[in-house]
This record gives structure tokens, sequence and C-alpha cells, in this order.
């Protein structure tokens, strides 16, 4: 194989590990274009997409060799996105090999994120704070460690089953059982005498499902004038966000039909 094809092959394995972690468009491109040009490639192009990207390298006014990838977002690891920009600086400073910086890339590919465990809490945790945060009372912030867990508990559930589940559907299921098991939380603690707010409950619960680092991502892409890519991630933004009204407002909409419930 040859070292334009292998510079390139790097380049592009890279610039998808980045994209497939959630890393902006601007950090990917820059990525791939400094690594190429450490390893002396003469002129190397990238076009980067949300969800793909196409690299080209040229020698002499020719086209050498060229990469199509498609990249979906399966997960999103921010470790990952640190390694490689760790590993791209020392390509930079000139102290890795080019084989070495593949089996590095592979390691880098290969680690893992967050047990299940560790998410699950984490939910439980970030629903509770932010509860309380927003006006909760320290009742309301213990009731939303329910939602809490039950949301990170379905979003592994999701994330584990074999038939892929479309975005919008399942941000609106984990966004029911939130609403669900708040409630369920809330009239708990109504049978002990103890007052609850339901609304705060409700907002710490839905606080782990939100598109934050989407829709900084988003903004950040139409900053650096990728304007394209920053309005996809903008419109995957607000379908999360619609997913998750639409799951909420449906069940409260349910209970409050049913004779006797008080919302």
């Amino acid at each position: 194989m040859s070292g334009e094809k292998r510079i390139l092959d790097l380049c592009v394995d890279a610039g998808e590990t980045l994209l497939a972690n959630g890393a902006e468009i601007y950090r990917v491109q820059q990525t791939m274009e400094l690594i190429a040009k450490s390893y002396g490639a003469d002129c190397f192009h990238a076009y980067v997409l949300t969800n793909g990207l196409v690299a080209s390298m040229e020698e002499n006014g020719s086209l050498q060799s060229a990469a199509v990838r498609n990249t979906p977002r399966v997960e999103m690891n921010l470790g990952r996105i640190s390694a490689v920009n760790a590993l791209s600086r020392e390509i930079v400073q000139g102290s890795v090999p080019l084989e070495q910086a593949f089996e590095r890339l592979r390691m880098i590919r290969a680690m893992k994120g967050m047990s299940a465990r560790m998410m699950v809490l984490a939910s439980m945790l970030s629903a509770s704070t932010f509860c309380y945060l927003f006006g909760g009372s320290f009742t309301d912030a213990f009731a939303a460690l329910v939602p809490g867990c039950a949301a990170g508990l379905f979003a592994r559930l999701l994330a584990r089953s074999k038939t892929p589940v479309n975005k919008l559907v399942s941000n609106m299921l984990c966004a029911a059982v939130v609403a669900i098991t708040s409630f369920a939380a809330a009239q708990m603690w109504a049978f002990t005498g103890t007052a609850c707010n339901l609304d705060h409950v409700i907002i710490g619960g839905i606080i782990p499902l939100l598109p934050g680092v989407a829709l900084t991502n988003g903004i950040r892409d139409v900053a650096n004038s990728d304007y394209l890519s920053g309005m996809i991630r903008a419109i995957d933004a607000l379908l999360i966000a619609a997913g998750i009204a639409l799951g909420v407002g449906v069940v409260l909409k349910g209970l409050a039909l049913i004779p006797g419930v008080m919302l």
C-alpha cells in the first residue's frame, strides 16, 4: 500500500473518530489537515458534514487517492475526542511515526465510555441537582431521583435493543417514562403528607435528555461558517426537544383525563 494511501487512511480514521463522538466540524477538518501536512502530504482536501466526510490527496496536480466515510453518531465520548486531539498534537511535533499513529488511534477508538451503572447514577444526580436549581425544594430534588433513574435505565435499554429506534420516538418514550415516574414519586410523597411539586420533578427528570451538546456544537458550527452542518445540528436538537415535549405532554394529558387524578 502506498504511503499516500496510508496517510489518507490515518487522516480519515482520525476525522471519523472525532465526528462519531460529537466533535465540531472545524475541529474534525483542522485535525485531518494538520495530520496530513505533518506526514508530508503535498495537497490534501477534506469536506466534512455532521454524518460523513470526504477526503482526497493529490500529487503534481493529479488525484492519488480518495475516501468517503458515512459516520452515524452512535454515542458521544468526549474522552476519545480529547485523546485524538492529544495524538494530533504529538504528530504535529513529529514524535509519532505513521504506523505507531495507527496503533494509537486503534487504542483510542477502543476506549470504553462510562459504565451503564455510572450513566444511570449520573442521570439520577443531574435530575436531582437541576430540580433544586430550577426552584424545587429538597423534597422535590429527592423525588427527582426516581425519574432520573428511570430515564437512565430506559435509555440504556433502548440503546441495547437489537431493533434501532428512531431518535424522535426514543426521546418521546424516555420523556413519557420521566412523566409517569415523576407522577408516581409525587404521589408517594403525597401519601406521607409531604408536599411535592410535580412540575419541578418533571423538569429535573428531563434535563438529562436535553440535547445541550448538539445545540452548542450547532451554534459553534454556524459561528465558524459551517452553516449547513450547524443548521443540521440545530434541527436535530429541536427535534429532540419536540420529542421530549410530546412525551411529557401526552402523559400529563392522559393523567388529567383520569377521574380523581389531580396534577
